[in-house]
């Protein structure tokens, strides 16, 4: 079964989502990180898993749920820090972000028979799921991040492997973006803080 990772930071002002200041203030963006945050992890504790792990940069808070281990992000770049956290797996592992608040246990659920990675591309040319069969952290590392090119770069360097492309999502960087997922998972938390927080934009 799958270890299921999520690589995500605590969600303080100023700290996170700083791309959707503005017109969000520094605490709306971090209430719109905080929900999606917890959207995500919602989504990971439905979903059958062998372990589920949150690599988090600072403190849990009160939007963890229970059943998730909790470790500590090394320091480095994004591309360490993603390698570290495969290379604190066994076994099959997938891993996301925090910014695609509109992610499902069904899109979660994979089968590793006659296949040895997961790949899910993003809107802005990154990828927000990355799995391996067999855990190797020298598939991330080096690899460039948060380029236009991340996504094609790190699906490279799989590519002597057997792999399953996973649908295509946005991740919440702008404003623009964080609309077009709200409207898109409507019944979640992201989608009500997104509906309560929008007005005070177009003060």
């Amino acid at each position: 079964m799958t270890t299921l990772l999520v690589i995500a930071k605590e969600p303080l002002p100023g700290r996170v989502k700083t791309r959707l200041t503005p017109p969000f203030t520094p605490e709306e963006a971090a209430a719109l990180a905080e929900a999606s945050l917890a959207d995500t992890l919602d989504a990971v504790a439905q979903t059958p898993a062998r372990r589920r792990v949150l690599v988090l940069e600072g403190r849990p808070g009160p939007w963890l749920p229970e059943g998730f281990e909790v470790v500590p992000q090394c320091r480095g770049g994004l591309d360490e820090r993603l390698a570290a956290a495969f290379a604190g797996c066994d076994g099959p592992a997938l891993l996301i972000g925090m910014d695609t608040p509109q992610v499902t246990p069904e899109l979660l659920t994979v089968d590793w028979s006659d296949c040895d990675a997961y790949f899910g591309a993003a809107d802005d040319g990154g990828f927000w799921a990355l799995g391996l069969a067999q855990p190797d952290p020298s598939r991330l590392r080096g690899v460039p991040m948060s380029t236009p090119h991340t996504g094609a770069a790190q699906r490279a360097r799989l590519g002597d492997l057997r792999v399953r492309d996973l649908p295509r999502l946005r991740d919440v960087d702008t404003a623009y973006d964080a609309d077009l997922v709200a409207r898109t998972a409507p019944t979640g938390r992201f989608a009500a803080a997104h509906a309560r927080l929008t007005p005070a934009t177009h003060r």
